[in-house]
């Protein structure tokens, strides 16, 4: 039975980012398995209201601020508020009643508005928490550089504006405050992409408030196919990259990503072999770089995936509980060994020695050690890349798609798990 699916999230391509581009996977795979599939997000300056995506249905919705057309005209990547927009909710409401989905599935803070267009309408929600920004204004869940210990809310006001700035932080704070019960109560699942996210909702979300009748699952993020890129594409890329073996790190070069740790442990292992750093240049990133680090800025997907393949190992120091790290599965998938931090969703993909190593976030010394060791053991290398390669067939499309299946036709058939795989077999011929 095909299900009429309606996606919902902050954010979409052409916009970069994980999320984002999840989102976008999610419902070209739905839709390539039978279900009718729409997808709203936030509008945009310079782009349309309405396109068709290959059979995917996406729809760009105003908010408040951007009702009026005429005072919009650049295309800058727009964050939904942490509270229903009117101007959103009110087209949200329209939408559904013309779409008339079984669910709605619904990513980030426009889930606060997708929550009171659903008032009064038998459609089961399900959020996903893929960060912590339903309970976490800064969305890092980080504190004065520690994992914080739970929301209050004078505690999250004083993190907020020093993370944001006053006023905007205040609001931020208050309206992730505020808007809590709306989604608890309107809620029937929460998707979360790693077992440690789904302890912080666990711990934050459902603070006070009983749970029993939300059904709650783990699906991870999930890689892309490896795309039809041509050498020749790839080339002026790859001629970037050091001619010999090196480590690689992939990501934003920010403070919260571990960047400065890992350039003093690169110092202190001592090595001569190249580390190389793909990602953007941010606020904070550092402006100088010891010798033997390469920089390199606007790789596209494919060309990142084949500079995993050139690679010795990766690191991954994040100061931050990462809600899952796509690039720690993607570089598995290429069977190198990948160096994490714990807590966070690392834990879901690195097993400690065994498809790579895991450290404390920020401990120089220990992220030098099993730098060292991976230089030095290169039968221990190739062992954990081996061992990763397998496990990364957990974080695919032919494993993460049909869970998400399951779980809507549980949420859509008040049905139990055994009654939904029953279901989903059937339905599927298996």
């Amino acid at each position: 039975m095909s299900l009429r699916i309606l996606l919902a999230s902050d954010h979409y391509p052409p916009f970069i980012g994980g999320a984002h581009r999840q989102t976008q996977l999610l419902a070209h795979e739905l839709h390539m398995r039978g279900h009718d599939v729409s997808v709203v997000t936030v509008w945009h300056g310079g782009l349309p209201e309405f396109e068709d995506e290959d059979g995917v249905r996406v729809y760009r919705l105003r908010q408040l601020r951007t009702m009026i057309s005429s005072l919009v005209r650049d295309s800058r990547q727009r964050h939904q508020p942490p509270f229903p927009d009117p101007v959103t909710t009110q087209s949200l409401r329209r939408l559904i009643e013309r779409l008339k989905p079984d669910i709605v599935h619904s990513y980030g803070w426009f889930s606060y508005s997708v929550a009171l267009a659903l008032l009064g309408k038998d459609i089961p929600l399900l959020i996903s928490a893929r960060d912590y920004g339903y309970s976490c204004a800064n969305r890092t869940l980080l504190r004065g550089g520690e994992v914080c210990s739970g929301p209050q809310l004078l505690k999250c006001l004083r993190c907020s504006a020093g993370h944001y700035g006053v006023p905007k932080g205040w609001l931020a704070a208050l309206g992730v405050r505020a808007s809590l019960p709306l989604v608890r109560g309107k809620v029937s699942g929460i998707h979360s992409i790693s077992t440690y996210v789904q302890d912080m909702m666990q711990r934050d979300f459902w603070v006070g408030a009983g749970s029993s009748h939300v059904v709650q699952r783990v699906i991870p993020s999930f890689r892309e196919d490896d795309d039809a890129t041509s050498a020749a594409d790839l080339e002026p890329y790859l001629r970037q990259l050091p001619l010999e073996p090196y480590i690689l790190f992939v990501g934003a070069l920010r403070q919260e990503k571990g960047v400065a740790q890992l350039l003093s442990a690169y110092q202190q292992s001592g090595t001569s072999v190249p580390l190389v750093l793909i990602g953007t240049v941010e606020r904070d990133t550092p402006r100088t770089f010891p010798a033997g680090v390469r920089v390199l800025q606007n790789f596209p997907h494919s060309a990142v995936m084949a500079a995993w393949a050139r690679s010795l190992f990766g690191v991954v120091p994040s100061l931050w509980p990462e809600p899952l790290g796509s690039v720690v599965y993607e570089g598995m998938s290429q069977g190198k060994a990948v160096i994490g931090t714990r807590p966070g969703g690392h834990t879901d993909m690195i097993i400690d020695q065994k498809t790579g190593f895991l450290v404390p976030p920020g401990d120089v010394a220990a992220l030098a050690d099993a730098m060292r060791r991976l230089l030095d053991e290169p039968g221990l290398r190739e062992s954990l890349g081996q061992a990763g390669r397998e496990r990364a067939q957990q974080f695919t499309a032919r494993v993460a798609v049909p869970e998400f299946e399951r779980l809507y036709y549980q949420l859509v058939g008040r049905q139990s798990d055994a009654e939904a795989t029953a279901h989903y077999q059937s339905a599927n011929g298996s």
